[in-house]
This record gives structure tokens, sequence and C-alpha cells, in this order.
């Protein structure tokens, strides 16, 4: 949803009375918009200036209007973005057509996120409801330090990230891979980035049987690698992003329990956090190429679905042992990043939310990461504080392939003793790497889904890796 922006360095002495919303961020007591009404609540409440560095207070102050405030302080930019989180919600719930953010810090993380969390909270989500309401607001005045290219670039993130949340909302019966193929190649059009499919047959021909042997217990066979290209004219770097699509996960025939089958048509949000990535960086025209590759595909039951024990080739030679049919995401992912890594790039970064084992380790306010190279795993630390998408780094030392030595195969798929499941995970998947030296990075999305919101996002599915992934590839070149 386009929404227009003013941006005016100067903040104003009297505000308009037309418009009835306003976030203020606050440097000091001595700040002209603590009115007399303001000064009082906070009194009543108890309460200092100081307080509002960790909450906010709103007030309607005159001609009928909802005021909040925000007292700016030195924190994270996480922390930043909870506060305006929280602290929006109130206005955002009156459905305004304009709001007025008014930033009186210098700082340029409050700056940068008022608009952010602002703008992200207020784009048209899926929904069925029959008497749902659009959001109303078509312009945000803001008062505060951002330039015209600063601003740029958060609505390309924003965009980026709203498409990550609408593909991942989307109920399952409207997000078949046919139809998530068909979304993708309206959405490369619209980009001008380079499409191509590799459908069924065309993997089976390749003998891409890792991931044909999940493909192949749906009806129709309609699961498909889709590789799409981003190049400007001049880039500095060559990044490439793989991104697991699961549209519905059931678990195969080691079926899951009810409880945890619910909502496994976000099992693909690893694909849509590729594409948000890819939208942001090409709106943005940031100067890298990226190759991004998803991996299109349902895991079902049937007579044709995958089963313990079957033993399947992978593209790149290795035979799998399979130990359980829930495990297909690194099965899809395997032949991919076989693909993937053909053509050398600077980094391959692979978003899946892949175990539940991370989501234990996790919880969901944090995402695991693993890395061949120390230095980008750092970078990736670096980028999702910068971001306020919290990442948290992994041993993934060689060891721990002893667990997932086969019998009969060249590896197991993964053990049925549980155990580090998101460690055996990675390395797993670092043997489909055509070179395991070339820098990689794997992201278990074990925060894509948070109940009440996470940092500046308030929808549960929040778009979690879009913004991150966007400042580790600002971040690469760099170097």
């Amino acid at each position: 949803m386009k929404i227009k922006i003013n941006v005016d360095l100067n903040v104003p002495k009297l505000l308009s009375k037309s418009v009835k919303h306003h976030l203020i961020v606050v440097n000091s007591d001595k700040s002209s918009f603590l009115s007399d009404t303001v000064k009082g609540k906070l009194k009543r409440l108890g309460l200092k200036l100081t307080d509002l560095e960790s909450k906010s207070l709103s007030v309607d102050d005159g001609n009928n209007a909802s005021i909040t405030i925000i007292k700016s302080s030195q924190k994270s930019t996480f922390e930043v973005q909870t506060i305006l989180r929280k602290a929006l919600k109130n206005l955002l719930e009156e459905n305004p057509k304009v709001l007025n953010i008014i930033c009186e810090s210098e700082d340029a993380v409050w700056n940068t996120e008022a608009l952010y969390t602002t703008l992200i909270n207020s784009q048209n989500l899926p929904s069925r409801k029959s008497k749902s309401k659009n959001n109303a607001l078509g312009v945000i005045n803001f008062f505060g330090k951002l330039d015209s290219k600063s601003v740029k670039e958060i609505e390309s993130l924003v965009e980026g990230n709203t498409l990550s949340r609408i593909l991942t909302m989307t109920p399952p019966n409207d997000l078949t891979p046919t139809i998530y193929r068909k979304q993708v190649k309206k959405l490369s059009a619209q980009n001008k980035w380079k499409f191509k499919e590799f459908t069924m047959p065309q993997l089976k021909k390749m003998g891409a049987g890792a991931f044909v042997s999940v493909g192949q217990g749906s009806d129709p066979q309609d699961a498909a690698i889709v590789h799409l290209t981003y190049q400007p004219k001049n880039f500095k770097k060559h990044i490439t992003l793989v991104g697991k699509g699961i549209c519905f996960d059931t678990g195969g025939h080691n079926l899951k329990p009810s409880k945890y089958m619910f909502s496994m048509h976000e099992d693909m949000n690893g694909s849509a956090t590729a594409l948000g990535i890819l939208q942001a960086a090409s709106m943005n025209k940031l100067p890298v190429k990226i190759d991004c590759w998803l991996a299109i595909a349902q895991n079902h039951i049937g007579p044709k679905a995958y089963k313990q024990n079957d033993v399947v080739k992978a593209l790149n030679g290795k035979t799998i042992e399979i130990i359980h049919t829930d495990a297909e995401g690194r099965m899809v992912l395997a032949d991919t990043l076989t693909l993937a890594s053909k053509e050398k790039s600077d980094a391959i970064l692979d978003f899946a939310t892949l175990t539940g084992c991370m989501a234990v380790a996790m919880g969901d306010r944090y995402s695991g990461i693993f890395s061949n190279r120390p230095e980008l795993a750092c970078m990736a630390v670096g980028a999702g504080q910068a971001a306020g998408e919290r990442v948290s780094s992994f041993p993934m030392d060689e060891d721990y392939e002893e667990d997932i030595e086969s019998d009969i195969a060249d590896i197991k798929q993964c053990t049925l003793e549980g155990g580090p499941d998101h460690i055996h995970a990675a390395r797993f998947l670092l043997q489909f790497l055509q070179d395991k030296k070339q820098p990689w990075l794997h992201v278990d999305l074990s925060s894509s889904n948070t109940k009440g919101g996470l940092g500046a996002a308030m929808s549960n599915v929040n778009g979690f890796g879009v913004r991150f992934g966007y400042e580790l590839i600002k971040d690469l070149l760099k170097k």
C-alpha cells in the first residue's frame, strides 16, 4: 500500500488543527511539545519524563487530537523498534488517514525507526474476514532528520517485509506450488528479474533425487526450483540467496499431530524472506548482482511419497538415507544449494524455517545462524543488531557429522534421537555446496512468527530476515 510521505527537516511550532494523530519523540523536559495536558498526566501517574525512555504516554490534547509521547535515549535498534511499536498501537488502531511524526532526536536510529515502524504497521495484510477493513493511512508528515534517500530506502525495506508477510500469511489453498510459481513469475516481470524454472520432470532427468523425493508425494507434482536474477549494469558484488518454500508440510508419512501441523502453510517463509530481500535490494538499486533460488514444494503423504529407510541420490551424487520424512526442508535445500553454488558468488545466504530444535534453543525472539566462515557469522550478528532482527551464531564443528553417518548411504538425513538437530541440519546442508569453502550462511528462522509481534512488526508473522539480509548485503558491499 503506497503511503505519501512528506518530509520537513524543521519541527513546526504549531501542529495543524486538521491532523488529529501525532507521534512525538521528545529530547528533553524543555520540549515545546510537553503541553500542560501532558505534564499534568505525567504528574497524575507519578511519572517523570525519563520514564518515557522505555514506555510511551498517550493523551487527548486539544482539538480532540490523539498524541503519543516518547522520550528518546540511547538504545539498540530492536529496543527503539519495540518502544515505537507499542507506542503506535493505540494511534494506528484509530485508523487515521493522516499521521504526524515529530522526532526531535538527532539520533538516526530514532528517526529511521519512527518512520519504518509506522510504515510496516500500516500495510494491508491478508484477511479472509467478510467485513475486514483496510488501513486508511494515506499521508505521513515527518518532521525530523531524514533525507529523501533514507526515506526511499525505508520504503524499499517495508515493501520487502510486506511481500514476505503477505506470502507467508496466505492460506495454503491460495498458495499451492502452482499458484506460488505464477506469482513469482509475475513479480519477476514487474521487477525485470530474469526468471527460470526447473520442474519435476526436468529435476528427475537431472538426477536431483533429494528434491524429487519430497515433491513426488504431491498430486499434482507441481514442485519446482525457481531461479531469479537481479543484475544491475555496474555491480560490485555477487550474492546468492536460497529459500525453503514448502507451501504446506504434513510431515509426510511421519505425520505431524494437529498441534504441530497447524500453521504449516508458513513453512515457505524462507523463500518469502529471500524474495523480500531481493525486492528491497532491487527497489533501492543496490549495486549487487543477486541470484535467488527458491525450493518450492509441498510435503504430503500418499502412495508415491518418500518414506523412512529409502535411499535417494542427490544432484551432486551423494546418497542419502531417509530417517524421518518430516525433515523434508533439508532435502529440498540440498539440491537447490548444489544448483545455486555452481556459479561462484561472494556469499551464499540461505533462509529456512528448518528445525523445531532451533525454536527450542532460541524461542521466537532470535533466529539462529551457522556459517563456514567465522568472519561472515560475525558480520551477520552485527547486521542483525543494526536491523533490529537479532541472530545468534551456533557451532557446527565437523565432528557433529559423526551423528549422521550412515551404514548404507553416504550420509543420514537426520537422527531419530533428536539431539542437536539444528546443528546436524547445518552440517548436512554443507555437504551440498559445490565448494565447501565458499562463504555460506544458513539462517534457521525460529523467530518468523512471534505472538504479539516482534521488533517493529505488530503482526505475529513479522517478516523477520528481510531487513537483516538487506543489511548484511550492504555490509558485504562495504567489505
